[in-house]
């Protein structure tokens, strides 16, 4: 005769959720969570199986509530995803309403003082003794918590079946060279590793094997990704000042400089400045870019915001400069650690008067490296300040990614005329277009020739660079500039599309948005809605938005704002589709997850 238990556990068994569901671990801000949550995340990604990390953490100060959320998933499918399937609710604060918002059947691992399950009854709960666990595991009291997070790895490693091989090589990959702080955390693992061998009954479905769908992979942050791009892209002149989420792109740059960047002397060839605030940083940029250097500045929406002066005079006196906005949450302060879209018309049309700006939009951490090198290229051959919009989910957050392609372009350095070519040409006109594309031909100071020399100046100016307020000589020069923005239709990143037979839908997104609906069609295809998709990826538009609007019925524009900036900005563009466009909006500040589309879209089309 079979044992219930038997029985039970081949229906476990049957019921297995293997390489598909999410880990959500809440934690207190400044506790030292974020090594044993990269390690937990690492660990999976070595055995082969696709992952991504989300932190979601407080603005302010240490001791605040942080959640961390690894995404397990085969499929590939590295967008949030809105259900919790595993709780590590190791925060008093926060534990009773994480354990509330728990679907039925999930898991929670917590502190066996907090008794949590007295809070759901229909969640599989698993109390741990983390406070006796750390007393074994160390006799330095200040070690204790920390080495509690490295439990809940061995704890929860346990329980999805993790191969603790990779465990043990993703800790020494986190302390690198510190063999002390190496062999404490492994400690530390197995303790909770064996407690749960010895204490746990497993009732859950949740569980990893080993796939190869990892191999030559990377995990990084979009930061990082385009720290390396400005890198390769020439950049020389680094002008920044300290905001959440762009303070990472800077400092990991000034890294690669400080590593790759020096002569044979061990001299520095190239500078890295913290300015008093963002517009004395777009200054000592567009100053930089005006003297013939590649440069660049970074910041975020309250900077963006700052900035606007600076940025109209290098429009007008058309000026290089790359300015990288990672989004975030405003108006105002704002939530600085919560992800948005919503700096769209700000990039676009920053500055009084009439000012449209060229703004890349990358959707994955490849895209922040490759545009990243684009930007210096397209800011250099229009003479204008370029921007690069990508935001805290996409510039903050873990995303494995292919790596990337080595760069075979030569730098674009544009219209540039050095001594030989000007005393060849007998003359020149700083702003006058030649070529007929809108875009005049500059010369660098200390260029030898006496006629290399023009006024910069931000008022208004003719041809020759001189001051004039005549109303012919402004009109011919903004119409000029506007040529240029139509001729930058050729050189920006041309979109994405994919067209399916016989959708009458189309989606379009940028950014962050992207992994969020490349599942999120998958999902409305199981559901019989077949769909098309155009990711853009700069502006200005290019022709391919028209021939995908006329295309199809009905334009979702799928954007992390509340006003519907993009599909605004596409009407400008197409006002006569306009009854065409309807909005999908996330806005609360989390990333966007696929289930909210499908919804969303569902709901209109029932």
């Amino acid at each position: 005769m079979t044992s219930l238990a038997t029985e039970s556990e081949k229906a476990l068994d049957k019921s297995r959720i293997v390489n598909d569901f999410s880990i959500h671990v809440a934690t207190i801000n400044g506790s030292g969570s974020q090594s044993s949550n990269n390690v937990l995340m690492r660990s999976i990604f070595q055995m082969g199986i696709p992952v991504s990390g989300k932190n979601l953490f407080p603005s302010n100060i240490a001791g605040l509530p942080t959640w961390f959320t690894i995404r397990v998933n085969k499929n590939g499918y590295i967008a949030r995803k809105k259900e919790v399937d595993i709780l590590v609710a190791m925060n008093p604060q926060t534990a009773f309403e994480d354990v509330k918002s728990l679907p039925a059947g999930a898991v929670c691992v917590s502190p066996v003082e907090l008794k949590l399950d007295a809070v759901r009854s229909d969640v599989h709960h698993y109390q741990v003794p983390f406070t006796e666990l750390a007393a074994q595991a160390t006799d330095q009291i200040k070690l204790r918590k920390l080495l509690t997070n490295m439990i809940y790895v061995g704890v929860v490693g346990e329980l999805i079946n993790l191969d603790f091989k990779e465990v043990e090589i993703a800790i020494a990959r986190q302390f690198d060279g510190k063999q002390k702080a190496i062999d404490l955390n492994i400690t530390a693992v197995n303790k909770g590793r064996e407690w749960a061998k010895e204490n746990i009954k497993k009732a859950d479905p949740y569980a990893v094997e080993r796939l190869n769908l990892t191999k030559g992979k990377i995990i990084i942050d979009g930061n990082a990704a385009a720290a390396i791009g400005c890198v390769f892209a020439g950049v020389s002149v680094v002008t920044w000042y300290p905001i959440t989420p762009s303070s990472s792109l800077a400092e990991s740059l000034e890294e690669y400089l400080e590593q790759y960047r020096k002569d044979k002397d061990g001299k520095a060839t190239f500078a890295v400045i913290q300015a008093e605030d963002e517009l004395a940083a777009i200054g000592m940029a567009l100053g930089a870019g005006w003297a013939g250097t590649r440069s660049m500045t970074t910041t975020s929406g309250p900077g963006i915001s700052l900035m606007s002066e600076f940025v109209g005079l290098g429009y007008f006196a058309e000026i290089p400069a790359v300015i990288f906005d990672v989004q975030r949450v405003g108006p105002s302060t704002g939530m600085p650690t919560r992800t948005a879209q919503a700096d769209l018309f700000s990039a676009y049309q920053l500055s009084h008067g009439d000012t449209k700006h060229i703004v890349l939009l990358p959707g994955s951490v490849e895209e922040c490296y490759s545009m990243a090198m684009a930007a210096f290229d397209l800011t250099e051959r229009f003479q204008t300040p370029v921007f690069v919009l990508s935001d805290l989910d996409i510039g903050m957050n873990n995303w494995m990614s292919d790596p990337f392609p080595y760069p075979t372009k030569d730098l674009d350095r544009g219209k540039v005329l050095n001594a030989e070519q000007l005393n060849k040409l007998g003359e020149f006109a700083r702003y006058k277009d030649v070529d007929g594309d809108g875009i005049p031909y500059r010369t660098l100071p200390g260029t030898n020739s006496p006629i290399a020399a023009y006024f910069t100046r931000g008022s208004g100016h003719n041809e020759k660079a001189q001051y004039t307020e005549r109303p012919d000589d402004y009109e011919n020069l903004m119409n000029r500039l506007n040529k240029k923005y139509d001729t930058a239709r050729k050189y920006v990143p041309k979109p994405e599309i994919t067209i399916e037979k016989d959708a009458k839908i189309g989606l379009i997104a940028f950014g962050s948005s992207d992994p969020a609906i490349l599942e999120s069609r998958d999902q409305l295809k199981v559901a019989n809605i077949t769909t098309s998709y155009f990711r853009l990826k700069a502006l200005p538009f290019t022709d391919d938005l028209r021939k995908f609007v006329e295309s199809h019925d009905r334009i979702y524009v799928v954007e992390q704002n509340r006003d519907a900036q993009l599909r605004e900005l596409i009407t400008m563009e197409l006002p006569e589709y306009a009854t065409k466009l309807k909005s999908v909006l996330h806005y609360d500040g989390l990333p966007i997850d696929a289930r909210f589309i499908t919804d969303a879209i569902m709901a209109e089309e029932r």
